[in-house]
Order: C-alpha cells, then sequence, then structure tokens
C-alpha cells in the first residue's frame, strides 16, 4: 500500500463510530420529542427541537483529515447540544424516565467532545500525519473497532430488554396495587387485595379452566409448527435463513 492510499485511507475510529452512533442519537431524539408534545411543555420541545437541528450539523460538519475548522465547530456545536440537555434537564422534574431522555442529548455530546478533543483525532485534523504515525492509527483502530461495534451492539440490546421488561413491572405493580387506578408511582403501595377477591370468586375456577384449555391448544399448534422449522432451521442453510431464523427469535423475545 502507498504512502497517499494510507494516509487517504487513515481516519480515526471515533470518526468512523461518531458518524454512526449520530445517526442513531437523532432518530431517538426525534421520537422523544412527542413525549414534550404531550406534555405540552413548549420550551423542552424547543430545546428538543434545537437539539435535533444541531445533532444533525454535528453529524454533517464532522472534520475530515487537515481541516482544524471543521473539529474546532464540531467542539462548539457539542457544546451546544450538551448545554441543550442540561437546560432541558433542570427544567423538568428529576425522574428515572427524565434523566434517560435528556441522556441522549447529553451523552452523546459529551463523548463527541472527548473523541473530538483527543490527541488522534486532534492530530489527524490539525496537520498532516507522517507514515509512521498513519500505520499506527490504522493499527489502532483495528484494536478499537470491534469494542465499540460490541459497546453499542450492548447498549442497543439493553435498551430492548428495559422496553420488554416494563410492560411487565407495570402490570405486577397494577396487580399489587390498591384500588383500580393505572396511573401512579411504581411501588408506591403494595396490597394482596386483587388476589384475595380473584381466587375467592366462584367463577375462578371455570376462567382458570377455559385458559389451560387455550394455552395448551396454543403450544400444542406452536409445536406442530416448530418442530420441522427447526428441523429445517437445523439441517438446510436455504435462501433468507439467516434472515428468517433472526426474525423467530427476535418475535420470540417479546411477551
Amino acid at each position: 500500500m502507498s504512502e497517499t492510499t494510507m494516509r487517504d485511507w487513515y481516519t480515526p475510529i471515533e470518526m468512523h463510530t461518531l458518524k454512526r452512533w449520530l445517526v442513531a442519537t437523532v432518530v431517538v431524539n426525534v421520537l422523544l420529542l412527542t413525549f414534550d408534545v404531550l406534555r405540552m411543555n413548549q420550551l423542552n420541545l424547543f430545546y428538543g427541537c434545537a437539539g435535533c437541528i444541531l445533532l444533525i450539523a454535528l453529524h454533517q460538519l464532522l472534520p475530515e483529515a487537515d481541516q482544524r475548522w471543521r473539529k474546532d465547530i464540531s467542539l462548539l456545536l457539542s457544546g451546544g447540544i450538551m448545554a441543550l440537555g442540561v437546560l432541558r434537564l433542570v427544567s423538568i422534574e428529576i425522574t428515572v424516565f427524565n434523566l434517560w431522555m435528556q441522556a441522549w442529548l447529553i451523552v452523546p455530546s459529551a463523548t463527541s467532545l472527548w473523541w473530538l478533543s483527543s490527541r488522534p483525532v486532534s492530530a489527524w485534523a490539525s496537520r498532516k500525519l507522517s507514515t509512521q504515525a498513519v500505520e499506527y492509527g490504522l493499527q489502532r483502530n483495528h484494536g478499537l473497532d470491534e469494542k465499540h461495534r460490541t459497546f453499542g451492539a450492548h447498549i442497543t440490546l439493553i435498551h430492548f430488554v428495559i422496553i420488554t421488561l416494563l410492560p411487565l413491572v407495570w402490570i405486577l405493580d397494577i396487580a399489587l396495587s390498591p384500588g383500580n387506578a393505572l396511573g401512579g408511582t411504581i411501588g408506591d403501595s403494595f396490597t394482596g387485595e386483587h388476589f384475595s377477591k380473584i381466587l375467592g370468586s366462584d367463577s375462578f375456577w371455570t376462567w382458570m379452566t377455559n385458559s389451560l384449555i387455550v394455552s395448551i391448544g396454543t403450544c400444542l399448534l406452536g409445536l406442530t409448527i416448530a418442530i420441522p422449522a427447526g428441523y429445517a432451521f437445523s439441517r438446510y442453510k436455504f435462501t433468507g435463513r439467516d434472515v428468517s431464523m433472526f426474525a423467530f427469535l427476535l418475535v420470540q423475545m417479546f411477551p
């Protein structure tokens, strides 16, 4: 590989990762704006829209080689995004959900500030690197790329796990809460009155029998389809096998 090709090929792994993560961050923040609309919080909605615009601008203005001015603008944009996230946080009630919402502005902007001001990115964006520096950078990219991808995959999976468990936690909290209210704070009070009423009802065993019939029938029907499908997935490598297997497992993750 020639020296010119190496220079053209090399970009610090932080820039590759930022470009991928910022796209996901913009999508999530746009979706989170719906909560500000539902809350009718015009100030936070304005902050959120401004944050999304700055995130898009940051993605478009990430520095290239020998473009220090773009690095400086990116640092300025990252600081502005973090400030907007902090302003949104202090203007609303501090709850776990609100902390998670604002973390989608604060954490990506803090990561951008950290990576953009790091030594590898600063050197790459400020001056022409030597051949030895480019070789070291390419070797460093190879070592960090898999770590960044693994970290991003784990964060994504953690969010899917939380989304999956939240309805179950909410159902359990409603079952153990007094009265018939569906709202309120999770874990604020507990009672067993609902279970006592249901178990003491004359219709309970009728409902239990109907549920057993439906569940056993559904299980047998599912096994009738799943056993041949499992054999086909394990024995044959047909077109679309991997995608179909992933879709099947994804469906099974959600109750």
